[in-house]
């Protein structure tokens, strides 16, 4: 019988092909938890760093003798800065490589933390707040390239999840923390003492961190990186990703950086160091960032959006009201919500693009820096010209092109799917 009649191979003692294995990082995986743990770090020196300032601004306004819109600029310039650095540090980490890109901006960024307290005029701390966001560039895109690099598929957004969650750690500590200090021996110390906890978390990132297995250099042509950024802002889904992360941001920034105000303003007029306990609410962003990958898998990405959406909006009406209880239910509602969002929208961006990663991930983080540089700037406006109404009005703005976007994602899908019917 001939070999083809049998099934065999024509090619005798040929052996069968085998697939090779995938050596990517997973849940329960050697090396997986290092990862994980490691990046949970740089997510709370990144935060913790970039907002070191925000839970500060009344006192940084008093010592200064500047208004809110005034002192909100020592959040935005180092949100901005972040803004319009991250996609030429995406470049560098697509030839360099991520982790070499990481490791370099903790360092700069840390470094310029401890000369913070030492700025003797709000222009001086603008400048190095500037300096330090841009050098924090680094870290965001870099992270979710690294991620889309050495993690398997199926295990990406929950690995993205606790880099985000890292993320409301930084955020909740460094607010807390320095709302604290500052009450006992003022911001100036407060945001020392954040810039140690931050070299802390650097070296620790260092150490642990796996070296790349699936980096394969770039190029660091102009004319490279221009069509790569075309190609990905030529995507609709890419495009609808990057305005949600904006949108998202720009609620989130808005209320962190008017928040303090209104608490130690009457009714409520809590003490510095209580005020920054509120920030202990991130907790909640923790949990719904890591367990964004399960909404998903109920929900799907858009519903999971949807539902983001309306918990923001509904924390958004509840902190309206003059009750201390009500208004950290709202904190609460807003942050789950915000963090929620984020962390479905940013690992929508690494599975969607198909090359340049570190580029499409770039283009979203620059987004969401500049929501959150638009939102602590025109929050802090609205609350000095119309009260704590006047940044919920802004939010709850913010939050409806959220969901029109995502409704507008969902008419496009279906348009397409009935296309493609048609066609077949």
């Amino acid at each position: 019988m001939s070999p083809a009649s049998t099934g065999a191979s024509t090619t005798v003692g040929a052996a069968p092909s085998v697939p090779a294995p995938d050596s990517r990082l997973t849940p329960g995986g050697p090396g997986y938890r290092r990862m994980s743990f490691a990046l949970f770090l740089a997510g709370v020196a990144t935060f913790a760093l970039l907002y070191s300032t925000q839970a500060l601004l009344p006192l940084i306004s008093g010592d200064f003798g500047v208004t809110a819109g005034e002192a909100s600029w020592t959040v935005a310039a180092a949100t901005g800065g972040l803004a319009l650095f991250v996609l030429p540090m995406s470049a560098l980490s697509e030839r360099f490589g991520r982790r070499t890109v990481m490791t370099g901006s903790l360092a700069v960024a840390v470094t310029v933390g401890l000369l913070v307290p030492f700025a003797p005029n709000l222009t001086a701390l603008v400048v190095l707040r500037a300096v330090q966001g841009a050098a924090l560039a680094g870290l965001p895109a870099s992270a979710t390239a690294y991620l889309a690099e050495e993690v398997r598929p199926k295990a990406l957004i929950t690995a993205i999840g606790l880099f985000v969650a890292g993320n409301s750690v930084g955020g909740m500590s460094g607010r807390v923390i320095t709302g604290w200090v500052a009450q006992e021996w003022g911001w100036r110390v407060a945001v020392g003492v954040i810039g140690v906890l931050a070299v802390g978390c650097a070296v620790a990132f260092r150490l642990l961190l796996p070296a790349p297995r699936h980096f394969e250099a770039g190029s660091l042509r102009p004319r490279v990186l221009v069509r790569t950024v075309r190609d990905h802002l030529a995507d609709p889904l890419l495009r609808r990703l990057y305005a949600i992360g904006a949108l998202f941001m720009t609620v989130f920034g808005g209320v962190y950086t008017a928040i303090g105000y209104r608490l130690t303003e009457a009714p409520f007029g809590l003490a510095q160091g209580v005020m920054g306990s509120i920030f202990l609410v991130y907790l909640v962003g923790t949990v719904s960032a890591s367990t964004a990958g399960r909404l998903v898998g109920r929900l799907g990405r858009r519903g999971a959006l949807y539902a983001a959406g309306g918990t923001t909006a509904a924390g958004l009406l509840l902190s309206l009201a003059d009750s201390l209880p009500l208004v950290l239910l709202g904190l609460v509602l807003i942050t789950a919500g915000f963090f929620a969002g984020h962390a479905v929208a940013s690992s929508a961006v690494s599975r969607t693009a198909t090359h340049g990663r570190a580029q499409a991930a770039a283009l979203y983080q620059s987004a969401y820096y500049i929501g959150s540089s638009v939102g602590s700037t025109v929050g802090a406006l609205a609350f000095h010209a119309s009260g704590w109404a006047g940044t919920v009005g802004v939010g709850l703005l913010a939050v409806s092109g959220v969901v029109a976007i995502t409704v507008a994602g969902s008419l496009a899908a279906r348009v397409r799917q009935e296309r493609l019917a048609a066609a077949a």
